[in-house]
């Protein structure tokens, strides 16, 4: 059987294709962050087998819903450990997180200042709110093209501004995104500041900085955003901590969003029926994480100081580091996220890169945007794993320079990028007004009535309210032509989009 680019040869189930993945010398530099690692690593043989206790609400084991007992016990000790007010054990991943956040901070119809660069459940809490959004956009870091941190000072413009204006309904929170999934992370304890002298709270999607909390004081890590005074903080533990996917925990401080109000919203978005599976995951993991983990964060920071230092000798590709992202003007940045440039070399881009890394090294990335590729790492990366991804990038970069494809400029033309556009109607109007199906090269100036999505990392290119211009086509076709993975709409050969109607006569029956 093949794995490479996810063909197979014979019919098998989906559990004989894991295992046999699982047995294969293909090495994840992706989440999940225990790197198939559990059995005789960080876990040993404590964890039982699932299948002996994956059982439900029965008597002595409590209810997530209305805990009274052991999991009450269980994220009481989690808060202690993160110096939280409270935290909640999150089933159904961040996402389900940042809904019941943005929902019990806010009401309906209100105004929500998000950072655009916001997963999509960030989105989805609006469509159930029917908020209206405020965006605040990135910085925007060059070369690489990517979404950089958001500044306090256009929080603190933006929250003047809607502060003086006549407006019934104001802005009742902000949510932003730190760090990125490019490891960007913004200075959240100057936002923080900011917006408590407006007297609403802080929502932090820390979605990709689970492990932060257990860095030491004297780390280059950056401060996780609890610590720095966010009010709700999400973060999924299975990204980049070693617990299943789908776990993550939510955490409150302060007294800006209602507990009752926030805990009703967690039953709405979690399911009635919690895996004990994944709880005692969670509860393994952060038990680990406060112990022998934390020695653990610092011996992987010395691994990936040592990988860093190592990919300086690359000539044609290029690894960004600490260095790199100060010199380009960024708060902070998180070293786990490996980004391999792609930008010197003609005719390569991250899908051709993610490509040559899985077929002829066994190497699977967690991303590959049009100038780079992301591999993400964990405390559970080897000594071993990091050499080989060294090794393949010597060994490619060598070919590169040999081929004489080596360049001072770059080849690659799209960027990922977050077009600035202008929102005409909420989410939830655009969503509720009759469409029509409009090709997609003629629809600038349109109203879309679709979201669209670059996957990973669901971050979206275009919501619905938002006005359709050129530039969106461009980045849709172009990326639709480098082979990207361009989702979320009806028609899936992206040849048209469906956009809100201006008369009976557009309405599609």
């Amino acid at each position: 059987m093949s794995y490479i680019d996810g063909k197979e040869h014979g019919s098998k189930s989906l559990s004989e294709r894991l295992k046999e993945y699982s047995a294969s010398d293909f090495y994840p530099f992706h989440m999940p962050g225990h790197k198939r690692r559990a059995a005789g690593a960080w876990m040993e043989d404590s964890f039982p087998d699932p299948w002996s206790i994956d059982i439900t609400e029965i008597s002595g084991f409590d209810d997530l819903h209305h805990p009274k007992g052991i999991l009450k016990e269980m994220m009481e000790e989690a808060a202690r450990v993160y110096h939280s007010d409270r935290t909640y054990y999150l089933v159904n991943g961040s996402s389900s997180g940042i809904l019941a956040s943005v929902c019990a901070a806010s009401a309906f119809g209100e105004k929500l200042l998000l950072a655009r660069n916001c997963h999509k459940s960030a989105y989805h809490a609006m469509i159930l709110h029917r908020l209206r959004p405020v965006y605040v956009y990135p910085e925007r870091i060059e070369p690489l093209g990517i979404s950089g941190e958001i500044r306090a000072e256009e929080i603190r413009s933006m929250l003047a501004e809607d502060s003086a204006s006549q407006e019934p309904k104001k802005i009742r929170a902000v949510l932003i995104v730190s760090p990125t999934y490019e490891g960007i992370v913004s200075d959240i304890e100057k936002i923080a500041k900011v917006v408590h002298e407006y007297h609403i709270p802080l929502i932090v999607d820390e979605a990709h900085g689970a492990h932060l909390p257990f860095a030491a004081r004297d780390s280059a890590f950056p401060r996780p955003a609890l610590e720095c005074g966010a009010d709700l903080v999400i973060q999924s533990v299975h990204k980049t901590l070693p617990s299943l996917t789908q776990t993550a925990v939510l955490h409150l401080r302060g007294t800006l969003v209602d507990r009752e109000r926030l805990e009703r919203y967690l039953s709405i978005f979690q399911s009635s029926s919690p895996s004990y599976v994944l709880m005692a995951g969670i509860e393994q993991c952060i038990r680990y994480m406060d112990g022998a983990g934390r020695e653990e964060m610092r011996q992987y920071e010395a691994r990936m100081e040592r990988f860093y230092r190592e990919a300086k000798r690359l000539r044609s590709l290029s690894v960004p580091d600490a260095g790199y992202f100060k010199e380009h003007s960024a708060f902070a940045w998180d070293m786990s996220k490996i980004m391999i440039d792609t930008g010197k070399i003609p005719g390569l881009d991250g899908v051709r890169l993610g490509s040559l890394l899985r077929e002829r090294f066994h190497l699977e990335t967690e991303l590959c945007a049009p100038r780079y590729v992301i591999a993400m790492t964990s405390l559970m990366d080897t000594e071993a794993g990091l050499s080989r991804l060294l090794g393949a990038l010597f060994l490619l970069d060598e070919e590169f320079v040999e081929n004489g494809k080596r360049s001072a400029e770059s080849a690659i033309t799209a960027t990922w990028d977050i077009p600035h556009v202008e929102s005409v109607l909420t989410v939830a109007e655009a969503l509720e007004r009759a469409g029509r199906e409009t090709p997609l090269l003629l629809s600038a100036g349109n109203v879309s009535k679709e979201f669209l999505y670059l996957y990973p990392p669901g971050i979206p290119l275009l919501v619905p309210g938002e006005t359709i211009t050129e530039e969106v086509i461009f980045l849709i076709t172009s990326y639709r032509e480098a082979g990207f993975s361009v989702e979320g709409l009806k028609d899936r050969s992206l040849s048209s989009i469906l956009t809100v109607a201006q008369s009976k006569t557009d309405v599609i029956e």
